[in-house]
Formats: structure tokens, C-alpha cells, sequence
């Protein structure tokens, strides 16, 4: 709405309000917008219009959602548009709130609830905040003392420019083997029980095993296609045995995972990886991955 809030000279002084009607009178209007309520009284409206429910998301915004329904989390709520996320602790992705669109409350009430909602999960309140597009919610936590996990790239790339061959020594499973998930757990830690939800809980997924001619499991990957549009195929879980390294083994597993993904008809390929792992970043960068943008995960240090 736009509000007459004074007088220079013959000429009336306006000051806009975007919010949701929450409350009207015969005398009053209420909105609240990001910082709190405001009651308006009608005489002093100029003129009012609805707007749509929720605004378009930007590029940054709708692949961040795309990637959250890669990797569903065992537990998931809405906070507004936030999504938060809990999977016993497992992974940082599974654990932390995505700040995407509107939490329908003013930003400090906003990372309130955010952190009542682990507490009594009895997890640490973490987000994984998109930089630099909601650079004010980064800057919120960093106020509040929220430390922050070192920077993590979202890398994409069009599934035509990347390598597409389908490899006879990799096959692809619907679901995991127990030698597959014990693989992944010697790189990145042991597996709860719930993170077989994470890893199955989307419909089109594909999990990649590359052995050598004696039948040893040398590299795995996980891709999915999890975005009602079906675009992107969601690459995690790429490893190699350390023994097996650098013999081209995790282009061969990307390359079959992406001929897959073609087949489904998915365009375009993203992956998550730390700023800080540059051997991993290199790779991908030579196999035609840029960086779409960053997010920074501040985690409320406990007590």
C-alpha cells in the first residue's frame, strides 16, 4: 500500500508497505511486513493493491531448492518458505535450515524459531545461507555469533559439455549395497541408520560402482534427478579408493551417472563441494563445471 504520511507544500508525502494483511476495520488497516506489524488508518491510505502470494525465484533460489530434493532429509519443516532439515546429524546438508524466499516473520524472530526448532531436536541450529544473494541473513548470524563452516561451492554444468559415455566396468543400482554404503562410510565417516532415507528417498536415482576386473570396488557416485522439472541431475558421493586415485576413475563414473541422466532427459548437472578441497575443485573444473554461486554454514555454537 502506499500511505500519506505528510505534507511539503500542496503536495502530499507517500511511504510504501509491502506485507501481508493481517487485520481490517471499517477505520484500520494491519500489515505486517519484515519488520513487525502496522496498523494504517484507512484516511491515510492513498491506494492499495494485492501482489502475489510469493514472487518468482531467482536462479540462485530455485537450484538451491532443486538440490535440497536431491538430498531429502529424514525430518523436514516449513518455517514460511525456509525449509529446515534434520537427519540425526548426518551430513550438514540433512541438519541445517535453507533461508530460501520468506520466513513470514521479521528476521530476528525468524532465526529465534530456527533455533528452538533444533534445540528441541537436540541438534546445534545451523543454516546454510546462498551468499551473496541473502548476504543480510549471513550477516544476522555472524551478529549473533553463529560460527561459521568453511565455504561450499554449488558448481553446475551443462550435461552436453560434460563427458557422457556409459562405462561397461561401472554398473548403476537403484538402491545401495552394503558394500557401497560401507565404501562411502570409510571416506566420510560412519552411517546412521537414516541416512539410507536420504540416499533412496528420491524416486530417480542412480548409485555407480566401478570394479576392477577381480570384482574390488575402486569408486562410487551417487546421481539423482529430484526437481518436478527434471532438469538437473544431482552428482554427490564421488570417491575413489585412495590406492586408485588419479587413474581417471571418478570421470569414468561421472561420465556413465551423466549418460543416465541424458536418457531421463535431464539438461544440466550440479554438485556441492568445500572451497577448501581444491583437488576436488580442479577436477571438476577441468571436467566443465563453473561456480553457480556459494553458501556459508553458520552453526549456533552450543551453550
Amino acid at each position: 500500500m502506499r500511505r500519506i504520511v505528510g505534507q511539503r507544500g500542496d503536495r502530499p508525502l507517500y511511504s510504501d508497505i509491502l506485507g501481508r494483511l493481517v487485520e481490517i476495520t471499517e477505520t484500520h488497516l494491519t500489515v505486517r511486513g519484515r519488520t513487525g506489524a502496522v496498523r494504517v488508518p484507512i484516511a491515510e491510505i492513498h491506494r492499495a493493491k494485492p501482489v502475489p502470494d510469493r514472487r518468482r525465484l531467482t536462479p540462485t533460489e530455485s537450484l538451491e531448492v532443486a538440490a535440497a530434493a536431491g538430498w531429502p532429509a529424514g525430518e523436514r519443516d516449513q518455517l514460511g518458505d525456509w525449509l529446515l532439515r534434520a537427519t540425526d546429524g548426518w551430513t550438514m546438508r540433512g541438519n541445517s535450515a535453507l533461508p530460501v524466499g520468506d520466513p513470514d516473520l521479521p528476521l530476528p524472530d525468524a532465526v529465534d524459531a530456527v533455533s528452538r526448532w533444533y534445540e528441541q531436536r537436540a541438534l546445534p541450529p545451523a543454516m546454510s545461507v546462498p551468499l551473496p544473494l541473502f548476504q543480510r541473513i549471513d550477516d544476522e548470524l555472524d551478529r549473533r555469533g553463529w560460527t561459521p563452516m568453511p565455504l561450499t561451492l554449488l558448481m553446475t554444468a551443462r550435461l552436453a559439455d560434460l563427458p557422457a559415455a556409459a562405462d561397461p566396468q561401472v554398473t548403476l543400482d537403484a538402491s545401495p549395497s552394503d558394500e557401497w554404503l560401507t565404501a562411502v562410510a570409510g571416506r566420510k565417516g560412519p552411517l546412521p541408520p537414516s541416512a539410507r532415507g536420504v540416499l533412496t528417498g528420491v524416486a530417480a536415482v542412480r548409485f555407480a560402482s566401478l570394479r576392477d576386473p577381480a570384482g574390488a570396488l575402486l569408486a562410487t557416485g551417487r546421481g539423482c534427478v529430484a526437481d518436478p522439472d527434471g532438469r538437473w541431475l544431482g552428482l554427490s558421493l564421488i570417491g575413489t579408493d585412495e590406492h586408485a586415485r588419479r587413474q581417471g576413475l571418478a570421470r569414468r563414473v561421472l561420465g556413465t551417472l551423466t549418460a543416465w541422466a541424458m536418457e531421463a532427459g535431464a539438461t544440466d548437472a550440479y554438485l556441492q563441494v568445500e572451497q577448501r578441497n581444491t583437488g576436488a575443485v580442479a577436477l571438476y573444473e577441468k571436467l566443465g563445471f563453473t561456480t553457480h554461486h556459494v553458501y556459508q554454514t553458520r552453526v549456533l555454537p552450543t551453550g
